[in-house]
């Protein structure tokens, strides 16, 4: 059956949304605590914002169309209130990145030592850095932190990025957040694996493709407004102790 765009149920409930508080030009060391210094202790530490997580390549080039829609989106994200959280390199992550903070917004970076060892910086458009060592740990903030997922254009990373997350949301040990992907190849890649996969159809409904990114703010609007109910994979509910219980 073809994949479409699910169908939100009416839900009565306040959607899913984290409170951070930030420091502009905050470094956040390899164990993922603060390291605050004497300007960050200046920051009003009540300014709390939803953080919307977007994905994408980092080898978009700065003249590809794909990186013209990033800044679009990443400054729409901005002047909508949200933080942006990315990757925290070039590409689609630095095209965001760019597009959010000439906008006004605030930009968090997801960087790994193993790529600082290989000689790639971050953006410079950061005004936050969470440092990880090891991609696993940084997949992990990147899929745990945000309010809601966002993935662009992208490669392998983009689609380990996607994946996990809707993997935890299928099982829900992330809370339910929203989950969208722009562009018709992820809508050509839902439509195959909804066909060929071994996946309730309900579980679809996690994920929400659409054509462009102007139709992101409105999809993220709708998505509040009327959060899916969608029940745990049944065969991810424990129904005996875990061993070691007595």
């Amino acid at each position: 059956m073809p994949f479409r765009l699910p169908f939100i149920l009416p839900l009565n409930a306040e959607p899913h949304r984290r409170n951070i508080q930030y420091a502009p030009c905050l470094s956040i060391g390899y164990n993922g605590t603060r390291n605050e210094s004497k300007e960050d202790s200046m920051v009003d530490r009540n300014d709390k914002r939803t953080v919307i997580g977007v994905f994408g390549s980092a080898a978009t080039p700065p003249d590809a169309p794909e990186y013209a829609a990033a800044q679009q989106l990443g400054a729409a994200l901005a002047r909508e209130g949200y933080a942006v959280m990315t990757g925290g390199y070039g590409g689609v992550m630095g095209a965001v990145s760019k597009g959010a903070a000439e906008s006004g917004g605030h930009v968090i970076g997801v960087t790994v030592g193993l790529f600082r060892a290989r000689g790639l910086a971050p953006n410079p458009f950061l005004h936050e850095e969470v440092q990880f060592a090891t991609l696993a740990e940084r997949l992990n903030y990147l899929i745990t932190a945000p309010d809601a997922y966002i993935a662009l254009h992208g490669g392998v990373g983009t689609l380990s990025e996607i994946t996990l997350a809707w993997s935890l949301l299928q099982v829900q040990e992330v809370p339910l957040r929203p989950l969208i992907a722009v562009g018709e190849g992820w809508r050509a890649f839902a439509e195959v694996f909804s066909a060929h996969a071994a996946i309730r159809p309900e579980d679809m409904g996690y994920l929400q493709v659409v054509p462009h990114v102007e139709a992101v703010l409105p999809t993220l609007r709708a998505w509040w407004a009327n959060p899916p109910r969608i029940a745990p994979r049944l065969g991810d509910v424990q129904k005996t102790p875990p061993l070691g219980d007595v």
